[in-house]
């Protein structure tokens, strides 16, 4: 079936990349959502990646696997190109975390609403943690990480050795536990720093309850 697929992109069979489309778009946008940080680049990226697709359907081995490798480097190309004309991604990045930051104070406790707020913090976070990666770390991390390709594809789809993607692989999860590490103990110093209600505190409060009802 891949092998058929592959030689429908390859003759410019518009109906192959209708289903190619259909079967990638969401992942690409994806991808291109971690590469840029910004969904409204994500989706700029998206469609010119099923362009230069079919621009470069002949590229495509007549022999093979699933596309999603191919089409997963192409918008990593173009990703990495977006990101170095416009640098929106740190900016997108400060922006999603202060705007996560801004709901958390504002008292909601519907829980549809906690669980949107909940998917900003975490976007944001991402983003945030991402963004201290280096270019190259951050695509290996995304690649091998969040979409799943073997050292051998990530290589491949980048034109870097595999060992490279190994130790890129290897910086990026360093850099990205010692973040975590760090953001532990700032919540830990946090937490230590509340103020502790003490039991002398919480009798005199009930009591004081308690003479209000009388």
């Amino acid at each position: 079936m891949t092998t058929e697929m592959r030689t429908r992109v390859r003759s410019g069979d518009p109906d192959a990349y209708a289903e190619l489309f259909d079967s990638y778009a969401r992942t690409v946008y994806n991808h291109a959502f971690r590469m840029t940080g910004d969904w409204a680049s994500a989706e700029d990226v998206m469609s010119a990646v099923f362009l230069e697709a079919w621009r470069l359907r002949a590229t495509v081995d007549a022999e093979g696997g699933s596309l999603r490798p191919w089409l997963l480097g192409i918008a990593t190309n173009l990703a990495r190109n977006h990101c170095r004309s416009n640098r929106r991604y740190r900016a997108a990045a400060a922006a999603a975390a202060t705007a996560a930051a801004g709901a958390a104070s504002a008292p909601d406790h519907a829980d549809e609403v906690a669980g949107r707020l909940d998917d900003r913090q975490q976007i944001a976070a991402t983003l945030a943690q991402l963004s201290a990666l280096r270019g190259p770390e951050r695509e290996v991390l995304l690649l091998c990480l969040c979409e799943g390709l073997e050292y051998a594809e990530a290589a491949r789809v980048l034109g870097i050795p595999v060992g490279t993607v190994r130790s890129r692989l290897s910086r990026a999860r360093t850099k990205l536990r010692k973040l975590a590490d760090a953001e532990l103990k700032k919540s830990r110093r946090e937490l230590a720093a509340r103020p502790r209600q003490t039991h002398g505190d919480r009798a005199k409060a009930v009591r004081s309850a308690q003479e209000g009802t009388r």
